[in-house]
């Protein structure tokens, strides 16, 4: 299941943050790499010990904290913090599945969900497409800066080569309350029904009612902790 979550940080935050990232140190991306995907990484990532990385990346888990389709979609039970790269003429990364796990200081993060948050327009760079392969095909992404895709970790993704000027993202991994995708879509679509037809008649109708106790028993039965 892909998600498209807009409007993640305004146009205001984009920019704060994209100033903030300018005068920030930028390395090559494999230093963050597994084995396997530095064959395939060209690119550069803010260092990942940097204040720069740290502020960057808690202005991002608190835009996250204000979206209920995140939390709809994703269900988070830990998220790894923020990341950010940028691909310019020439870099890409080649096809490639992320890492099963991820380590942030002591904790593990199981890589449910992979999120990539952009923070450049789409008209600022030629290429540069995250394509992601799911059971319906291959899809390629370029959003408006401020918009997330999310996505399952297990897709085989890539992002196109940079014809011309740069990319600039966010990028991290989610482990959800709930691991089986399936699941996650069907409690997804479960709860945005509930929350339109709340809007049409009332949240104290008794169908909401039911809805929303079979959505928390489902999610009950199925959450882990």
């Amino acid at each position: 299941m892909m998600v498209h979550i807009p409007n993640v940080l305004s146009k205001a935050q984009v920019k704060s943050l994209r100033l903030a990232l300018d005068s920030a140190e930028w390395v090559d991306g494999n230093e963050t790499s597994g084995a396997q995907a530095a064959l395939a990484k060209r690119n550069l990532q803010v260092r990942e010990n940097s204040a720069a990385r740290r502020d960057g990346a808690q202005a991002v888990l608190d835009a996250l904290g204000k979206s209920a389709l995140f939390f709809s979609a994703a269900l988070p039970l830990r998220i790894f913090p923020p990341l950010f790269n940028r691909y310019e003429a020439g870099q890409a990364f080649d096809s490639h599945v992320d890492n099963a796990v991820r380590f942030s200081g002591d904790e593990r993060v199981r890589t449910d969900l992979s999120a990539t948050l952009f923070l450049s327009e789409p008209e600022e760079y030629e290429g540069g497409e995250l394509a992601i392969e799911d059971t319906y095909g291959a899809h390629e992404v370029k959003l408006p800066a401020g918009d997330l895709i999310l996505y399952p970790a297990s897709s085989v993704h890539q992002v196109l080569a940079i014809g011309s000027g740069a990319r600039l993202a966010a990028f991290f991994w989610i482990q959800s309350m709930i691991r089986d995708d399936a699941q996650r879509a069907l409690l997804l679509n479960l709860d945005s029904t509930i929350q339109n037809l709340s809007k049409r008649i009332g949240q104290g109708d008794p169908q909401i009612v039911t809805l929303t106790g079979i959505y928390h028993n489902l999610l009950r039965q199925w959450a882990e902790t």
